[in-house]
Order: C-alpha cells, then structure tokens, then sequence
C-alpha cells in the first residue's frame, strides 16, 4: 500500500476510531477518571480533552491554521497522546 495513502486516510481514520472507543469507554465508565485523587485527575482529563478533541479534527481532516496552535494540534503530538491517554484509559479499566 502507498505510504502516503497510510497517513492521508488511515492514520485519521484510526484516530477517529480510537476518539470514538475511548469516549464511549469514559461515558460508559466515568469513574475510569473520576475515581483518581484530585493531583492526578485534573492532568489527566485535560490530556483527554486534548487528546480526544485532536484525534476527531484529524478524523474528519480540519487543521490548525500556522502558529502556536498548529504546534500543539501536530499530527505527530496527536498521535503520542492520544495513544499515551488511550493506553492509561485501558490500564485503568483493566486493573479497576
């Protein structure tokens, strides 16, 4: 398969797919986060919004115009922490 057809339409189609896991799992398991002392939960819910809320705008192809925040909304950045969030999500509802 062509590389660039791997990142143009899988990469953000498994993103989209993995957002779409994780969100389900936290709706359907809110203590997953809610059950972390306070020093630990707020770290981790904003690595979620970011990571989660990145993982569907690459989903659905939007972009973040040049700047500070195309920085922070890079594919590269996206992808090591929506799969660091994703694996701490599926650890804690594995252990708990």
């Amino acid at each position: 398969m062509n590389p660039r057809a791997v990142r143009q339409i899988w990469l953000p189609f498994a993103g989209l797919v993995l957002s779409a896991a994780l969100s389900v799992a936290l709706l359907w398991r809110p203590e997953t986060l809610s059950g972390l002392a306070w020093g630990w939960r707020l770290p981790m819910v904003v690595l979620g919004l970011w990571a989660l809320g990145t993982g569907f705008m690459h989903g659905v192809g939007l972009t973040a115009p040049r700047g500070w925040g195309h920085r922070v909304l890079a594919t590269p950045l996206c992808w090591w922490g929506l799969a660091g969030f994703a694996l701490f999500v599926l650890g804690r509802l594995i252990v708990g």
